[in-house]
């Protein structure tokens, strides 16, 4: 059990510098390659990962689930990721860090709309203090955001809830590392096409017209220096790479619901560190919006440690009972 709380802690602590890591290195590349680069890194940082786990569950990969983990690297890396990354680049850090913990709540709505899960009454808390929390976030109290960044942010935040969704089955099947690390590699590999498409003369200049020049001629090994490499391997190989075998491997050990704790304190962390590395403003609407982003991931959170404490004063209960006899 101790084992499984480094885990937690390590993926809080890599998940809240995410965004400020990004940050500091946004505008040395095009946010698509820093997208490509990153998963790519990633992906092949948790091969090894993937591999020891599909042999302790006794799986091999089937031809046919590869269209599945193609469509995810899709969903969950070439469109949610470049959102993503696009979002870093029109607002503050701590924004999109606090918008994007609130995906659980996402994942549970898409569950139900798609999958056909059950809602209970703790859940629609849990949404709606979400979305009251992300409407103080936007600003109607004086705060100064940019909302192309917010709109940017939600769509990847919903993008990547679909893309944690469309994974569940997939997940039970060959364990949430590997289904991260195909869909990684995949979506690596779509949006390298997408490169390779920016650079052919009619897209170029289609995309330069219309005002999209990020997706004009992309590139790939330009922005290098000595001053950011080690960030960029900070990104790939420590956020990426480790910060989601972290995340994955605290959810085999103990329980999705124990390991959705890295996004309920990663809102605060990530806040913190922004205001002291990147000297971002805290106002007080964002600590409202945070209070209620972090309300609603209580109410998400306390009734699944629920069970455990019933079933212990019941076992309890049955003990006393067998003493008494």
């Amino acid at each position: 059990m101790k084992k499984s709380w480094i885990y937690i802690i390590s993926a809080i602590i890599l998940f809240s510098t995410m965004e400020i890591a990004l940050k500091q290195i946004a505008g040395d590349f095009n946010p698509m390659q820093l997208t490509l680069t990153r998963f790519l890194i990633g992906g092949i940082f948790l091969i090894p990962f993937a591999v020891n786990r599909m042999k302790k569950r006794g799986v091999r990969l089937k031809r046919t689930d590869l269209r599945v983990f193609a469509l995810l690297g899709l969903i969950g890396v070439a469109v949610s990721m470049t959102f993503y990354q696009l979002a870093i680049l029109e607002t503050n850090a701590s924004v999109v860090a606090v918008l994007f913990s609130s995906n659980p709540a996402f994942i549970m709505l898409l569950s139900a709309l798609l999958l056909r899960e059950v809602i209970h009454r703790r859940n629609v808390i849990a949404i709606v203090a979400e979305i009251v929390g992300i409407i103080i976030l936007i600003g109607p109290l004086g705060a100064q955001v940019s909302a192309g960044g917010i709109i940017l942010t939600l769509l990847s935040v919903l993008t990547f809830s679909l893309y944690g969704v469309m994974g569940k089955k997939k997940c039970m099947q060959y364990g949430g590392v590997t289904v991260t690390c195909l869909s990684f590699l995949f979506g690596a590999a779509e949006l390298f096409v997408v490169v390779l498409l920016s650079h052919i003369g009619g897209v170029a200049d289609y995309m330069t017209a219309h005002g999209m020049e990020t997706y004009a001629n992309i590139p790939l090994l330009t922005g290098y220096s000595m001053e950011n490499i080690w960030i960029v391997l900070y990104i790939c190989i420590g956020i990426t790479g480790a910060g989601f075998a972290s995340y994955f491997t605290a959810m085999e050990r103990t329980s999705a619901n124990t390991a959705s704790l890295v996004f309920f304190f990663k809102p605060v962390l990530a806040t913190i560190l922004a205001a002291a590395i990147l000297h971002e403003a805290v106002p007080s609407n964002m600590i409202a919006g945070i209070v209620l982003i972090l309300v609603g991931s209580v109410a998400m959170l306390v009734p699944g440690l629920r069970p455990r404490g019933k079933n212990l004063r019941t076992a309890c209960a049955i003990r006393e009972k067998l003493a008494e006899k």
